[in-house]
């Protein structure tokens, strides 16, 4: 950080565009603002949506929020992040107060999530996993071209330099990579996603984290999709975005294996 702003490094940079940061950075510095917000134990960061309207460049960055709202079970606050006196994207975070929960059963789909052997315990000290299908464990996914269903395995490197990056902070930053596992297809990447809204039960408890495609739908070049995000204990959440289609910029993620980053001083 420099007199107040923030200057993205060379990890933050987009596969997209050499002058563009990605969504991992922009969301998880719009989640270390909200968390400034945080009621503190006994609250969780239930909802976390970002709007991703406008490209966020190389230039320095500012975050400026606000509370909307602050009750005894509720508190909700804006954060916007201004480049160049212009809003380039924007978030909600709705915290809400951790209570018992009311007795009874309620359906949940079965799901297997896949959790690998190998721990990633340093960050940046591993490359990111992947899978495809039923196969293996993967840190070079550009052998899996294919329509079975993705799920990325990571620890991501921390976001500021000079700071923790806390629990909250890491969920909504991998939040983004929901656009790689829903939208990782036999012919790469070709959706950008518009927004991504993260919702917590709980907050991820260790470094490792996953996310496993959960569903997809899309016409017109407008895609819905949704994954599960997940620790080694179990679920925590889900993550949904909206993405475009952006086949003329078609990301090479398949064809260039290289970590996900986040932004850092």
């Amino acid at each position: 950080m420099s007199d107040g702003e923030y200057v993205p490094t060379e990890v933050a940079i987009s596969r997209w565009s050499p002058n563009q940061l990605h969504g991992v950075a922009v969301c998880g510095l719009l989640a270390v603002e909200a968390e400034k917000h945080s009621p503190g134990e006994g609250f969780v960061p239930a909802r976390f949506t970002v709007d991703l309207f406008q490209q966020v460049t190389t230039d320095p960055i500012s975050l400026h929020s606000e509370v909307v709202r602050d009750g005894n079970r509720i508190k909700v606050a804006d954060v916007r992040l201004v480049q160049q006196g212009q809003t380039r994207s924007r978030a909600t975070v709705t915290f809400l107060a951790a209570t018992d929960d009311p007795p009874g059963t309620v359906w949940q789909p079965d799901l297997e999530l896949p959790v690998p052997e190998q721990r990633i315990d340093e960050p940046g000290g591993a490359a990111p996993l992947f899978k495809s299908g039923a196969g293996d464990w993967l840190t070079d996914f550009r052998t899996a071209r294919d329509a079975e269903r993705k799920v990325t395995w990571n620890n991501l490197p921390t976001l500021v330099a000079g700071q923790p990056f806390s629990p909250f902070q890491r969920a909504a930053a991998s939040g983004d990579l929901t656009n790689l596992v829903c939208h990782w297809g036999s012919h790469g990447v070709g959706y950008i996603n518009a927004d991504m809204t993260l919702s917590l039960s709980r907050l991820p408890e260790g470094v490792e984290l996953g996310l496993q495609a959960l569903d997809h739908t899309s016409r017109a070049g407008v895609a819905v999709s949704s994954a599960v995000l997940y620790d080694r204990r179990g679920k925590l959440g889900t993550a949904t975005i909206t993405a475009i289609s952006n086949d003329r910029r078609r990301s090479p993620s398949t064809t260039e294996s290289k970590p996900v980053a986040v932004a850092a001083e």
